[in-house]
């Protein structure tokens, strides 16, 4: 085990040609729109309310680097939504593609299996925390959560799941059920989805939900937590599971203090109740551990991984423990859970090498050290700048929170910022439940002289909203 960087290419400074979108992107984009429901053609309105253009369309990518269909060449801040955490077009998982190309494609799902899915599903039972073991293998990240949420339903016969306010787990109606990110996504499928009756408030102690001040606190979001469930007029003893990030990604990169997610795991075993932690963004990785929970030792019953997972492949898992997935019971007919593509050869193939990557260059590793580095830059060079509220993460996992010129809350800010850097090369993802956070998700493998540019680069590009 080696904890330097995999050799492999793409760890080029950004170059700009032609002002992002240029005239091929533009033309694409026009085609797209016309085949493409509106409402998913890369959200044309609201990047135009935002001061910003049409997307850019990727046309290769390698490494740290993504080149445009107009010839512009760009460092992947946002990581391919944290997908390409070893890079994108890794050799050695572009290696076992073509392999596996070469052999077999597609089988079927769990009434055939093939042997990569066999040797994913050991790898995965042997990466995993503590006694977390057997798994459930899907295809993206609501596959996973659905999963999860299915085996807890199962598992303790109970018919509620609680889940945290900005907490985002898919958009899948399982998965919105659960998912606290914004109301607007899952009021159009009411109907449809579990009734949010409570969000449980997330320990944003840069801004805490309950007015108070770390560590004065002492975790009083938990000790309200605790109230809630063991209220006799709440019914807490028909919940089934409580699911949680470790860190919240899409909601803004929000760092639990140290001991939140012990004394959270704490909670739930004293109450019966199965803990679901939705690693699917923080999983392989990214924080600096394998897994984010060991930073603090925790095993959940039941995780939610996917995105790294696969190289670039899309691919997932809900991996639990033997006593919670056994409550499936054995089948006696078809499968009430399953799927067309379960186990996909060529993703499961694609996935155990991206894993190996990971683990033989010890990569969480790399993780931590480049990450608290890139932190601390960050937080010296925009130090008072009157753009900035505040940077925080774990790891390769950083979010830079936006505000405007009286030094309150930008809605919409990071989006602006995501066209701006564009523009000088750089890609991040907007993030937060307002849109005021500049998410960063760089590979793992990226090279520091790129982080060091971006930080360089970055304060004359921000500005404070008016």
């Amino acid at each position: 085990m080696t904890t330097e960087t995999p050799t492999a290419p793409g760890n080029l400074p950004p170059r700009i040609v032609s002002p992002p979108p240029g005239p091929a992107a533009r033309a694409l984009i026009e085609r797209l729109a016309a085949v493409e429901c509106p409402a998913i053609t890369a959200r044309r309105d609201r990047r135009r309310a935002a001061g910003g253009d049409d997307p850019i369309v990727w046309a290769e990518a390698t490494g740290s680097n993504v080149t445009d269909v107009d010839g512009n060449r760009y460092v992947d801040l946002a990581g391919g939504f944290a997908v390409a955490a070893i890079g994108h077009r890794h050799p050695e998982v572009v290696a076992a593609a073509h392999a596996q190309l070469d052999r077999l494609i597609h089988t079927m799902g769990d009434l055939f299996p093939a042997a990569e899915k066999v040797h994913l599903a050991e790898t995965l039972a042997r990466l995993a925390p503590g006694r977390l073991s057997m798994s459930i293998l899907g295809l993206s990240g609501s596959d996973a959560v659905e999963a999860a949420i299915k085996t807890a339903l199962i598992a303790t016969g109970r018919s509620r799941i609680l889940a945290f306010h900005g907490g985002y787990h898919g958009m899948s109606l399982g998965a919105l059920g659960v998912s606290g990110y914004r109301a607007s996504f899952r009021q159009p499928f009411a109907s449809m989805t579990p009734r949010p009756e409570l969000r449980l408030p997330y320990p944003d102690c840069a801004d805490c939900p309950l007015g108070h001040q770390y560590p004065d606190c002492a975790f009083a979001c938990l000790d309200q937590i605790a109230r809630i469930l063991d209220d006799p007029t709440f019914g807490g003893e028909d919940v089934a599971a409580l699911i949680a990030e470790p860190i919240q990604g899409r909601g803004g990169d929000i760092v639990p203090p140290d001991g939140w997610l012990t004394r959270l795991r704490d909670i739930t075993r004293e109450r019966g109740i199965l803990l679901i932690l939705d690693e699917i963004y923080t999983g392989f990785g990214r924080t600096g551990r394998l897994f984010a929970c060991q930073h603090e030792g925790v095993e959940p019953d039941l995780l939610c991984v996917g995105k790294a997972m696969g190289g670039g492949a899309p691919i997932s898992a809900c991996i639990g423990t033997p006593e919670v997935m056994q409550a499936w019971g054995r089948s006696t007919g078809e499968a009430i859970h399953t799927s067309t593509f379960l186990g996909h050869p060529l993703s499961a193939a694609m996935a155990s090498a991206a894993l190996s990557v990971i683990v033989d260059h010890d990569l969480p590793a790399r993780a931590e050290r480049v990450g608290q580095r890139f932190l601390e830059q960050l937080r010296k060079t925009l130090h008072g700048h009157p753009a900035v509220r505040d940077v925080r993460g774990r790891g390769l996992m950083i979010g830079i929170v936006l505000q405007d010129s009286h030094g309150r809350a930008a809605p919409g800010s990071a989006v602006l910022a995501m066209h701006r850097l564009l523009g000088q090369g750089w890609i991040i993802s907007p993030g937060g439940r307002d849109g005021d956070v500049i998410s960063l998700a760089p590979p793992m493998t990226i090279d520091e002289d790129l982080l060091d540019a971006f930080v360089e680069q970055l304060p004359g590009v921000l500005a404070p909203c008016p």
